[in-house]
């Protein structure tokens, strides 16, 4: 009986050392993540108290973390000044087009590079994987020698064709298509059914997660695209968002108006804030489907 007695008590204080293990990594996994957050959170929130305050109070030697007066006026001046709406209508213009037409051509390249049999699609494609391996930075001295041989400087087009093509939305869609049964394209055919009414009738809506996801990627990318822009295309017709805010409030002396640029660009980060918050679960859910079957 003591026997037994001695052995469950070891058993009750093994199990209470467990529960003390367990509440301690659990613990210090929450204190690690929310310090974590609090790091990443601490900027937005700075850029947003920031927006709020006067030019007075932004200059003092000792920052204050909540505005001593909010100033809304801020934004209005903000979007007065940059003439943001301008800059939105020219930067939807990009990232609609160049969506879009990303769209088109990563479809029809992932569905050839999935289901079509030709020559050489395997070797084609791992080349085209490589280009991943090479920055992005290296192709722009040659993408600018030839966009200005084209005499595309300062247009629409320099924003768009250039950055069709990703090589990445291709691999995603790609490994998508893969896991859709090959069965369903074989019945189709023999039932005399199109490569492109398959695509669109059977691919495209079992990879809607994932089309949805490289969507908002676009246009995300577009919207924060700045150094080509800058590069190609900074005339005040063709001037995106991201570039337009350079220097719309620096004056002829060379002073900044920092909360109203704070203000500037809380109003440009909104949209991507939003997009975020509802669109997330696309996202995710785009990328978990891709898979890794190849």
């Amino acid at each position: 009986m003591d026997k037994n007695v001695m052995h469950a008590k070891d058993l009750q204080q093994t199990s209470v050392q467990q529960k003390i293990v367990k509440f301690g990594v659990k613990f210090f996994a929450y204190l690690f993540l929310c310090t974590m957050a609090l790091i990443v959170l601490f900027p937005f929130y700075w850029m947003i108290i920031s927006s709020l305050k006067s030019l007075a109070e932004y200059r003092l030697n000792v920052p204050t973390f909540w505005p001593q007066k909010i100033i809304w006026f801020n934004y209005v001046e903000a979007f007065n000044t940059a003439n943001l709406g301008s800059l939105f209508v020219n930067t939807m213009i990009v990232g609609v087009a160049s969506t879009l037409l990303s769209l088109v051509i990563t479809v029809l390249s992932a569905f050839a590079f999935a289901r079509l049999e030709f020559k050489g699609r395997d070797t084609l494609f791992t080349l085209l994987l490589a280009t991943m391996m090479i920055p992005g930075e290296l192709f722009t001295i040659t993408n600018y020698t030839t966009v200005t041989q084209l005499n595309w400087m300062n247009t629409y087009t320099v924003l768009i064709v250039p950055f069709l093509v990703s090589v990445f939305y291709i691999f995603l869609l790609r490994q998508n298509f893969l896991q859709i049964p090959n069965e369903l394209y074989l019945a189709a055919k023999v039932d005399g059914t199109s490569d492109l009414k398959y695509l669109w009738k059977v691919m495209v809506p079992l990879a809607l997660p994932t089309l949805i996801s490289i969507t908002i990627l676009k246009m995300m990318g577009a919207w924060n695209s700045y150094m080509w822009p800058r590069l190609v295309a900074n005339d005040e017709a063709h001037r995106l968002i991201t570039n337009g805010l350079r220097n719309a409030f620096t004056t002829t002396s060379g002073d900044v108006n920092y909360p109203v640029q704070m203000a500037a660009v809380a109003l440009v980060s909104a949209p991507l804030f939003l997009v975020f918050i509802f669109l997330r679960k696309y996202i995710m859910a785009g990328v978990s489907r891709s898979g890794i079957k190849g």
